[in-house]
């Protein structure tokens, strides 16, 4: 299980999003309960649409999570010179590609989104 994001609410409580990989799907989960399921292929698109390659040398080592086939998705903690709080940002890593990078609040939002989306679709 990975963390790929945490904010506070309005309230003031705590907010955790979390991927998972299950039986060859990702399990996205706010807070403690789960928000729905995406076909592994769902991070690629994502990223894809959203990241902007990384230099391998900027990589380091922090949680990751296995996606099969060599690919896996990892949280890099970055700070600036000029920033007060450190951002955590979203890599993927493919065998076949540069690794490729965004914050993992935009990731983590566009998972979200796409997970309550497939839950309201009936299956087939």
């Amino acid at each position: 299980m990975l963390t790929i994001d945490e904010h506070l609410r309005d309230d003031g409580t705590s907010e955790t999003t979390r991927l998972d990989l299950v039986e060859g799907r990702l399990r996205v989960s706010v807070g403690d309960a789960l928000t729905g399921e995406l076909p592994v292929r769902a991070i690629d698109v994502v990223m894809d649409r959203y990241g902007k390659p990384l230099d391998e040398a900027e990589l380091a080592d922090g949680p990751r999570l296995e996606l099969g086939d060599g690919r896996a998705l990892r949280l890099l903690r970055h700070r600036a010179r000029y920033d007060v709080i450190a951002r955590d940002f979203l890599v993927l890593e493919r065998p076949d590609a540069p690794p490729v990078a965004e914050l993992s609040t935009s990731i983590a939002a566009a998972l979200v989104h796409l997970a309550r989306a497939a839950s309201r679709r009936p299956r087939a």
